[in-house]
């Protein structure tokens, strides 16, 4: 039988169960791609996410919303917050304390065991996957591993919509804010041969328009999807599915999009990635 691919997944954590809560009612929601694992965490006032170096050797990135901060330490360094950030946290022993709570969501790559049997979706990864290429490792950060701390808004700029940042695992997008509902007209309908998409929306509605490509055996052919999501929700693209996503609803939407290993076309691209003189690129790369 031809390749089938395999079908979205999508976690809307505001109305599903969590799949872990602390003691102090703060609750965390993992949904898993084949290279990168999403910890959502609705943290109350005062909550300590801890992750130990037994679990963590590799990088991870903290992403803040606006209006919430976080504390976090890793050694003897640590960065403070106040919100619409992004934090790039070394491997090892990590902690991150959210003075007033708030939703706050946290990146891994698959080298991040732990957390892939406790995703919500793991059973959809217990074989192999069609069409997903491996996770691959970047060179090492310039000046080795430590705390980065980016405050999002000094990334605007006015050709473009991206806010690009990778590690040696990750790559991720924080698109600025929608100022009004996508027009319908202009729609980015397109696919990515081998490497699913995670989208993240953390503010407002989004309908994602999903068609599947066709095999010779029409028994695997799925009709097209239009799934409705409001926030927060994470949503896992399979590669090869022709997608693309519609904000509605009010200004201010917020979508990321996450992708692991690092694209190489963005990469390549002269400015594009925020933080691209601290990650390398490798050297086969830099010959093209």
């Amino acid at each position: 039988m031809a390749n089938v691919t395999s079908p979205a997944h999508l976690s809307h954590f505001y109305r599903e169960a969590p799949v872990l809560e602390d003691a102090d009612g703060t609750r965390h929601w993992i949904t898993r791609g084949a290279n990168f694992v999403v910890v959502a965490t609705e943290a109350k006032a005062g909550a300590t996410l801890v992750r130990t170096a037994e679990n963590q050797q590799d990088e991870y990135m903290v992403l803040l919303p606006e209006e919430v901060g976080c504390e976090v330490t890793a050694g003897q360094d640590s960065v403070r917050s106040a919100g619409d950030g992004l934090i790039i946290v070394p491997p090892g022993d990590s902690v991150l304390i959210m003075p007033e709570g708030g939703w706050v969501y946290r990146v891994f790559s698959k080298l991040s065991e732990d957390l892939l049997a406790r995703a919500v979706n793991a059973d959809d990864y217990a074989g192999s996957v069609p069409f997903v290429a491996d996770l691959v490792t970047w060179p090492e950060p310039v000046g080795g591993y430590k705390l980065r701390c980016y405050d999002l808004d000094k990334y605007v700029r006015s050709d473009t919509t991206m806010r690009l940042f990778r590690t040696r695992h990750l790559m991720i997008n924080v698109f600025l804010p929608n100022k009004a509902p996508r027009d319908i007209l202009k729609l980015s309908p397109h696919s990515h041969a081998d490497f699913e998409q995670g989208s993240l929306a953390i503010r407002g509605a989004y309908i994602h328009h999903m068609r599947y490509p066709w095999t010779p055996d029409q028994t695997t052919w799925r009709d097209d999807e239009h799934l409705v999501a409001s926030t927060p929700s994470l949503l896992i693209i399979p590669p090869q599915v022709v997608h693309t996503s519609q904000s509605v609803g009010n200004a201010g939407m917020r979508l990321v999009d996450i992708f692991a290993p690092p694209r190489e076309d963005f990469s390549l691209k002269p400015g594009l990635v925020c933080n691209a003189d601290e990650y390398p690129l490798p050297a086969e790369l830099t010959e093209k």
